[in-house]
């Protein structure tokens, strides 16, 4: 039986702000069992754009299965807001979150904040690097049982099974524990673009740091490719550095005015022997050609055997992309280490601030 496809697909649809289109984009790909959506943002000034994070978290309710992966750039950020936000989304969602992880390179941007002048790419996705670093311990601060919610005792939290994450890095100083509890999935699934010249051996310093970023931290890349050589060579490269539990999905076109080209787009998706476990799809229309996809491209996919005839029994963005739910490292550590509760229990004054 051939191996089966991972699909996902953008959701961008510029001078659109209302809810009810995203949602009505949202179900065309959960008609299709897509594996997630993207939406893409920035701090660049846009006319009737939407905070990605908020658009989504907006129509997570009005969705049931598909992932939301919103854009959430680093730069001029602080993790610990995004740590939530992300976690947020996750739980509203049930399970369903991810972040697609950005970086603000302009000088424009870097005036809007007024904290900052602009920097390389090579130190913005190194600082993009830790901020995803400080985001994964603070999902991990709370421990999955931490929420103890006994009336009887008066008791909410149990206090050993909260954790100081203590980052220390040239960019942020965190000390944690989060706010909120451990998100349903662990930690949100982290997805990271990538191009292939980025893998090159004369890549920019900045991609480099990119590509390093995604291999130490994400579950998903999105890579850009210009051609199927191109594709596998970066996928191989990825995977050798990376490891076989990164999932790899190119980009390609999606534009699907006719039939003759959705027979081009099943002839790409067909060509899975390069490397990728799949492909995230960016529509021109999104109304016209998400439909299209879950009325024309996926039915074919499903008779060759090529992509499921339906979600998976879980219902988690981790369980659709076949992601193990990470534990808790400090769980790990305070079962090996009789010195880590001690050491990691926080303060009264942070347990007031958890539970406020």
């Amino acid at each position: 039986m051939p191996r089966q496809l991972h699909l996902s697909a953008a959701l961008d649809s510029p001078g659109h702000v209302d809810a009810g289109h995203y949602a009505a984009l949202a179900h065309l790909a959960e008609r299709a069992t897509l594996d997630f959506v993207t939406l893409d943002d920035s701090f660049t000034p846009e006319p009737r754009r939407p905070d990605a994070l908020a658009a989504l978290a907006r129509i997570a309710p009005l969705t049931e299965r598909v992932g939301l992966v919103p854009t959430v750039t680093t730069t001029h950020t602080e993790p610990f807001h995004t740590s939530i936000a992300v976690n947020t989304l996750d739980w509203v969602s049930r399970g369903r979150a991810g972040w697609l992880v950005g970086v603000s390179a302009t000088e424009a941007e870097a005036r809007a904040f007024g904290r900052r002048p602009t920097a390389t790419a090579d130190a913005l996705w190194t600082e993009a690097a830790d901020a995803v670093e400080v985001a994964a311990r603070l999902w991990d601060s709370w421990e999955d049982d931490a929420e103890i919610r006994d009336t009887a005792t008066g008791r909410f939290i149990d206090r050993d099974k909260l954790h100081y994450v203590d980052f220390e890095g040239p960019h942020f100083s965190v000390r944690g524990p989060s706010i909120t509890p451990r998100p349903p999935q662990g930690r949100p699934v982290v997805a990271v673009p990538v191009a292939a010249v980025d893998l090159a051996p004369y890549a920019s310093p900045g991609g480099r740091a990119r590509v390093a970023t995604a291999i130490r931290y994400a579950d998903v890349v999105l890579l850009d490719a210009p051609d199927h050589a191109a594709r596998l060579a970066a996928a191989t490269e990825l995977r050798l550095r990376a490891g076989e539990h990164l999932r790899i999905l190119a980009r390609t076109d999606a534009a699907l005015p006719d039939d003759a080209a959705a027979d081009r787009l099943l002839a790409d998706l067909a060509a899975i022997g390069t490397g990728v476990d799949g492909f995230h799809l960016v529509p021109a229309e999104p109304e016209r050609d998400l439909a299209a996809l879950a009325e024309r491209v996926v039915p074919v996919l499903r008779a060759q055997g090529l992509f499921r005839a339906g979600y998976a029994a879980g219902r988690t963005l981790r369980d659709h992309l076949g992601l193990a739910r990470p534990a808790s490292r400090y769980a790990t550590s305070a079962a090996t280490n009789t010195d880590a509760t001690a050491t990691a229990t926080p303060s009264a004054a942070a347990l007031a601030e958890v539970t406020r």
